[in-house]
């Protein structure tokens, strides 16, 4: 009796450890590489991101530096890519908006149109901002698709250019968009104050610390 009880023990415990081993494979093999996938991807994505903005502002003939800058340019400050940052947003369109005259940093006006709103959350909390188009390229060509994110949040001034930053975004074919504030940039005026630098709206500032994407220039 007591041989019978013992091989029934041994019996269940193996068909145990079998069932934990072939839960094991299962999540090692299928949901850990997509995901490594993923993020590899993305850290690719920001990074030659990062290269060609740092490409172009040591072009002396495109590079928005004061000539003075450009002699011991080496490279932008960017904070370390943080996935935290990288939002899939809800895409709501406003096609009743009309467009208005948005101030910038000199007394040229941009003539844009609120085009939609994005919803989405940074570290549980609910965030929106507006994006807009300009009203003069949206008949160009290559850039009828473009929008623009211009937004502030609590490191300007501190980290990050007081001014606020800048997002380019293309026209999503549906109701959601990737944000990735990785690859916000300062305005060209951050830079040289003879260009003129939309004025981020008072509806874009997010009560939130943006630790993603270039940070203040230092002269």
């Amino acid at each position: 009796m007591k041989k019978l009880v013992c091989l029934i023990i041994f019996s269940v415990l193996i068909l145990s450890c079998n069932r934990g081993k072939r839960y094991h494979d299962s999540e090692s093999q299928t949901i850990e590489p997509i995901q490594e996938d993923i993020q590899i991807d993305i850290l690719n994505d920001v990074r030659t991101f990062q290269k060609k903005m740092n490409t172009e502002f040591k072009d002396p003939s495109i590079s928005p530096l004061l000539e003075k800058d450009k002699v011991r340019f080496t490279g932008l400050d960017f904070f370390p890519i943080n996935t935290t940052f990288r939002v899939i947003a809800k895409f709501v369109r406003t096609p009743n908006e009309i467009p208005f005259l948005m101030p910038t940093t000199t007394g040229r006006k941009s003539k844009e149109v609120k085009y939609g709103e994005i919803h989405f959350k940074i570290n549980e909390e609910d965030y929106k901002l507006n994006v807009y188009q300009d009203q003069d390229l949206r008949f160009g060509g290559d850039h009828k698709n473009d929008l623009f994110l211009p937004f502030r949040d609590l490191t300007n001034g501190i980290e990050t250019y007081g001014g606020g930053r800048y997002i380019n975004l293309k026209i999503p074919s549906g109701d959601s968009i990737t944000v990735d504030f990785n690859k916000a940039y300062n305005p060209y005026c951050a830079y040289n104050e003879n260009y003129s630098c939309p004025i981020v709206p008072s509806q874009n500032s997010l009560a939130v610390e943006i630790l993603a994407g270039v940070k203040a220039f230092k002269e």
